[in-house]
């Protein structure tokens, strides 16, 4: 039975149609298009936008986009929306521009061509059946009339405000902070909004507004031009994704250039461990190991699609999980290695299903907190940052390259048994994404526990050498990790966030806590 002391919410039960948010704003526009009959895909494109408008520093119009979709009865299919390099980017123009170690996080430089849009009106044009300005009406008028500024919101955008600073024109937009419960209003990107629902994605790309910010992002330094922003209203495009079995389902995950094969992989590994009966404290060392031996992978190895085309097959070998496998010591934390590879030395989550039981996940990221913290004062188009996820090694595959798109961190996932879609879920949270995957769907799989409560678990991230956990892990776990070796590191905020929606005999939400959001459904 719930424990109704436990000041924890229970996960959300509904006969009909569900979305599950980071924000109860964009929840409930998502809902408002379910409950008139709109499509899964409807409603994620209608939650998206308005997380556009209110969650300003973790999404926004100017980022990336990946989704699975899952209509009922039919396979899974994959939405790639990344951006790619423009096509004067290469490793030797970067060094002739003084860049030659890694891409700053606010370089020009660090901007591909968004993808997003791009995304949204591929999904719009295959699986929805509203209007994109019906689907934007709450987002334009939140971007014109204003709408209040929630807690988690507040408390991100305070902390990140040294990216916007940097910027003339970022700063006089976005600063100062705004507080909880302020109005803040984005009436440009209110234009930017009707102007896609007019034209499409050629009204993002094209015309004066591609013009305008491959003008801005070239007057900065950077190698944009406006054939590569043209070049990006077709950028989107469906794949197969990849998948692997864990405790009898079947997780899917999008192909590279995501890092969806990273949390397979921890999958994977951990499945070698009794993950139901260990103690706590062996659960997340377990879970720190196989998350160093995935990342080290996924460094050294996941690129472009078209750089790396045969690793999935190879990493998720049984010879090679095995290998894995057998490097996880229980008394000691180690350093991670490569299986026989030569060694290379934020974002918002959301899914729904609709009445008809078609079923999307769902991934919207401008990457850091405010993205690159440069905006176009023209467009009102804050860009992201994920081309400084590139490499500047002549040869690794994550090489930047002309056309070419980054390593990305964001990953949408989808469960399936026997075919049928039983629950899109995700986790939010930059690089601790794929070890977030991990984590929730073991805590669901092995531990039983509902969506909601495996969400609000406390959370750990073995990451740049520190074990990082949350205040809610118990001090005597943490000298136990402590003692194996690990360098662990109590965090200040809040580790990622996640939402889920189980299909069975009713649906099934939970939306984390760590964030504003919500499930809800009919």
């Amino acid at each position: 039975m719930f424990d109704f002391f436990s000041a924890r919410r229970p996960s959300t039960l509904a006969g009909g149609a569900m979305i599950a948010t980071s924000h109860p704003l964009a929840t409930a526009a998502g809902l408002e298009v379910l409950a008139a009959g709109g499509t899964a895909a409807d409603a994620a494109i209608a939650a998206v936008a308005v997380q556009c408008v209110v969650d300003p520093l973790m999404t926004g119009i100017g980022g990336d986009c990946f989704a699975l979709y899952a209509p009922k009865g039919g396979a899974v299919k994959a939405l790639n929306g990344s951006g790619r390099a423009p096509a004067a980017a290469t490793v030797a123009a970067l060094t002739e521009a003084g860049v030659t170690e890694t891409i700053p996080q606010t370089s020009p430089h660090a901007v591909t061509v968004p993808g997003a849009i791009s995304a949204w009106c591929r999904l719009h044009a295959d699986h929805g059946t509203m209007p994109l300005a019906r689907l934007f009406a709450r987002a334009i008028a939140y971007a014109e009339g204003g709408f209040p500024v929630t807690p988690r919101v507040a408390m991100d955008w305070a902390a990140n405000q040294a990216t916007v600073a940097a910027d003339p024109h970022a700063a006089a937009h976005f600063l100062p902070a705004p507080d909880v419960g302020a109005r803040f209003a984005q009436p440009l990107l209110a234009a930017r909004l009707r102007e896609i629902a007019d034209k499409g994605a050629s009204g993002f790309y094209g015309g004066t507004t591609g013009a305008a910010m491959a003008r801005h992002l070239a007057g900065l330094g950077g190698l944009h031009t406006v054939e590569d922003f043209a070049a990006g209203t077709d950028a989107a495009f469906w794949t197969d994704p990849i998948s692997a079995t864990y405790r009898g389902t079947t997780v899917h995950e999008c192909p590279p250039n995501g890092q969806g094969l990273a949390a397979l992989l921890i999958l994977k590994i951990i499945e070698g461990f009794d993950m139901a009966t260990l103690p706590e404290a062996d659960r997340i060392h377990v879970l720190a190991e196989a998350t160093k031996i995935a990342y080290h992978h996924r460094d050294a190895l996941l690129a472009d699609p078209a750089a790396c085309e045969d690793v999935v097959e190879r990493l998720l070998s049984d010879e090679v999980i095995a290998t894995l496998q057998a490097r996880i010591d229980m008394a000691r934390a180690a350093t991670p290695v490569l299986w026989h590879e030569p060694e290379h030395k934020d974002t918002i989550y959301l899914c729904a299903v609709d009445a008809e039981g078609n079923a999307i996940s769902f991934i919207n990221s401008i990457f850091h907190g405010f993205g690159s913290g440069l905006y176009d004062p023209e467009t009102g188009v804050l860009f992201h940052n994920r081309g400084s996820s590139f490499r500047l090694i002549p040869g690794h595959p994550n090489a930047i390259a002309p056309g070419k798109r980054p390593m990305h961190t964001i990953i949408p996932g989808m469960v399936t048994h026997e075919g049928e879609a039983r629950m899109p879920f995700g986790v939010m949270g930059g690089h601790y994404q794929a070890t977030g995957h991990a984590a929730f769907l073991s805590a669901v799989l092995d531990q039983g526990l509902d969506l909601q409560a495996a969400l609000d678990l406390p959370r750990s991230f073995a990451t740049g050498g520190e074990l990082q956990v949350e205040p809610t892990v118990p001090p005597e776990i943490r000298a136990d990790l402590e003692a194996r070796g690990h360098r662990v590191k109590v965090l200040d905020s809040p580790l990622g966030g996640g939402q889920a929606i189980r299909i069975g005999d009713v649906l099934e939400g939970g939306s984390d806590s760590r964030k504003d959001g919500m499930a809800l459904g009919f």
